[in-house]
């Protein structure tokens, strides 16, 4: 057993110069939070994280039940903001249903940030403007319910995370490590 460090940055904003706006793609469609949208969030937090590198760092998001037990735990806690929560569905015309492709959560924290919580999309559905998309939604989300700033961690190794992040405004505030046991057979 031994342990390894990942280099994390906090990153913030200052929603009051937020300019953007959400702009999907002709299909798609955020739907806002619903307790029994919980599983589905899950599914696509799983679908999006459990082969990229947030997996290893955070070991509940390589799979569908630890994603499903995170959901539930950010939906319990006191800041929790559905305003600042979304999923992202494409319709499908040819399945004759909705597609999952993305999600996210906000939570007011205990200073009265605004939170960021496992932004994700599903890998099939990227590079099309849907991270930002949804990242401004939810920041949205966060400026209707009063707050001033937010902010999110990123693991530094997630390059295109990282620059998503700059683009929309985001500013690194501090470098963190997270510690995470590594184990051998």
């Amino acid at each position: 057993m031994g342990l390894t460090y990942y280099k994390r940055y906090q990153m913030e904003i200052d929603l009051g110069r937020l300019s953007a706006r959400p702009n999907l793609p002709a299909g798609y469609r955020f739907v806002g939070w619903s307790a029994e949208l919980l599983p589905l969030h899950a599914e696509a937090k799983s679908l999006s994280f459990r082969n990229e590198i947030d997996a290893s760092v955070f070991p509940c998001l390589a799979d569908y039940d630890g994603c499903l037990r995170l959901m539930q735990e950010i939906s319990r806690k006191d800041g929790f903001l559905p305003a600042a929560t979304w999923l992202l569905v494409r319709n499908n015309v040819v399945a004759q249903r909705a597609e999952i492709c993305g999600t996210v959560q906000g939570i007011r924290d205990r200073h009265g940030l605004g939170a960021i919580q496992n932004l994700g999309i599903v890998p099939e559905h990227r590079n099309l403007g849907l991270g930002s998309a949804l990242l401004v939604q939810a920041l949205d989300g966060f400026r209707q319910s009063g707050l001033r700033r937010a902010f999110l961690e990123v693991t530094a190794q997630n390059d295109g995370a990282v620059r998503l992040y700059r683009r929309l405004g985001f500013v690194k505030a501090r470098t963190v490590y997270k510690a995470v046991e590594l184990f051998t057979c």
